[in-house]
């Protein structure tokens, strides 16, 4: 078989899951096309422009036929980065606490596949992450390797899902197909239920528009009036409907517990972001996960969350913005937040 070839190997280069899937029609793809249709992909068009292909996964590569997944878990971080300790006391997504996993992940992918043309010299791979036109979490659940929860994420009962998802395309067939992982979400629901923006839907999809990782990182905007309160001290993702799922406490234990923060040291870091230049942040913090916010989007995140911190301490900080062309309108709002604040204290 071989997955018996695979698994040695997946796990010298540190994977903790491998499986394999033939590649079809995904079994989740109405609900999907429906989602776009519902416009719950907010701004992140590429989702839309990849639909055909995530439809019909046999066309990426010509003569594919199946996908090799793999998991590969991100607490504690794999790859960790000394740049991010001028925000080690702000709440950003346990994915990003290290280097861009788009190019590590992408790496031990390639390194698997240098591997797999030595034992199968004639057959075809291409490697994907996340960003690549596939459903992942469809492929790495009929492979066996987790079940979609009701918070959208893949979780496994004994690894929980703070883990990420990669795929090698291949010519390659295995013999026997993988059962899938049991759902063991049951009637759970403190994912739904945590969730302070009300972003996901009962039928383990997000409506990203309200989505806290959505707003402070793919977004280009500044949140509508209703959803800033709901961010929190979130400045880059979210991991709440992560913390709180039964199978990532037993799993992970005090790993996932919310950190006790020191106010202090969270205001000066709010104040190193709202102080450096956009160029000097995006060389700064270059090729890890928060370039993606880029300057803009760090600021933004800054503003919002000194506002629900209550941070008057960062009101002349903010009052630099009240003229910005695109930060004006988040920053005179956040002054009479903070304004009021002042009042009532």
């Amino acid at each position: 078989m071989i997955l018996e070839t695979l698994q040695p190997l997946a796990t010298e280069l540190g994977f903790s899951q491998i499986g394999m899937a033939t590649l079809q029609r995904p079994f989740s793809m109405d609900v999907y096309l429906n989602w776009l249709k519902e416009g719950h992909h907010g701004s992140m068009q590429y989702l839309q422009t990849h639909a055909p292909l995530k439809e019909n996964p046999d066309q990426v590569l010509g003569e594919a036929r199946s996908a090799i997944v793999v998991t590969l878990e991100y607490l504690p971080h794999p790859e960790p980065d000394d740049r991010l300790s001028k925000i080690e006391h702000l709440k950003i997504a346990q994915y990003a606490k290290g280097k861009d996993y788009h190019h590590y992940l992408k790496q031990r992918l390639e390194n698997l596949v240098e591997k797999l043309r030595q034992t199968y010299p004639h057959h075809q791979f291409l490697t994907f992450t996340d960003s690549g036109p596939v459903l992942e979490r469809d492929l790495a659940y009929r492979a066996g390797l987790g079940w979609v929860g009701k918070n959208s994420c893949l979780i496994h009962k004994n690894k929980g899902s703070y883990f990420f998802i990669g795929e090698i395309l291949t010519t390659l067939t295995e013999d026997t197909e993988t059962a899938p992982h049991p759902d063991h979400c049951g009637k759970c629901r403190r994912c739904i239920d945590a969730c302070p923006t009300d972003a996901i839907l009962e039928n383990r999809t997000l409506d990203a528009r309200r989505c806290i990782s959505y707003l402070t990182i793919e977004s280009r905007e500044t949140p509508a009036m209703d959803l800033r309160k709901g961010i929190g001290d979130w400045l880059f993702g979210c991991d709440i409907c992560q913390q709180v799922c039964p199978w990532n406490e037993k799993n992970l234990g005090d790993l996932v517990k919310p950190q006790k923060q020191d106010r202090q040291k969270v205001f000066d870091e709010l104040r190193f972001l709202l102080t450096s230049s956009n160029k000097s942040l995006q060389k700064h913090f270059k090729n890890t996960p928060l370039s993606r916010a880029g300057g803009f989007g760090l600021k933004r995140n800054a503003i919002l969350v000194a506002v629900n911190l209550r941070a008057t301490e960062l009101i002349q900080e903010i009052e630099t913005f009240k003229e910005h062309p695109k930060l004006g309108e988040l920053a005179n709002w956040a002054l009479t937040e903070l304004g009021q604040t002042q009042l009532s204290q």
